[in-house]
């Protein structure tokens, strides 16, 4: 396997793992986990998706715990597993005249998710309100050039974005 086949390799398994922190988080919000008690319709997750989506590693037949199901619905845990994610978030200013007024505000970030070889991460640009309106994945090798990750499947660049506004970028 060549180093760039590694590199394009680490940045799907990162954007897989963005995915399922997303979908962990939606699910979260919207899953009625506890219907069992009121009567109504539960949680329709199976163990396998309940435990992957903990980042655990699932075996065939394996169950997931009540204290497993309970953390994944949790949606404090669910952010909290998105914030402490990535390993470094930056911003930057873009360019502007002498004398502007904030000229220091930020206009694009960038979320690191590993280093070495290879290394992940996130860029994009940020609104007027320090939120972010776009969001590229990229990866390199060692002493190569950043590369985009294309193309993304459906819901995989949604879920990019989505993840990246989970973030504060102001001052």
């Amino acid at each position: 396997m060549s180093d760039d086949e590694m590199a394009r390799d680490q940045a799907k398994a990162q954007l897989k793992n963005i995915c399922l922190m997303m979908e962990r988080l939606e699910h979260a919000q919207d899953c009625n986990f506890r219907a069992d008690i009121t009567g109504e319709e539960g949680c329709k997750l199976t163990d396998q998706e309940i435990i992957e989506g903990l980042q655990c590693c699932y075996t065939e037949g394996q169950k997931a715990t009540e204290e497993q199901r309970e953390e994944y619905h949790d949606e404090e845990k669910a952010r909290q597993a998105i914030t402490e994610d990535p390993l470094e978030i930056s911003v930057r200013s873009d360019w502007h005249m002498p004398g502007d007024e904030d000229p220091r505000k930020p206009s694009e970030y960038l979320i690191l998710l590993c280093t070495g070889g290879p290394a992940v991460r996130i860029i994009g640009e940020l609104d007027e309100y320090c939120q972010p309106e776009s969001a590229r994945l990229q990866f390199q090798d060692w002493f190569t050039p950043w590369e985009p990750l294309l193309p993304l499947e459906d819901g995989e660049h949604e879920a990019l974005l989505t993840y990246a506004q989970q973030f504060y970028f102001g001052e």
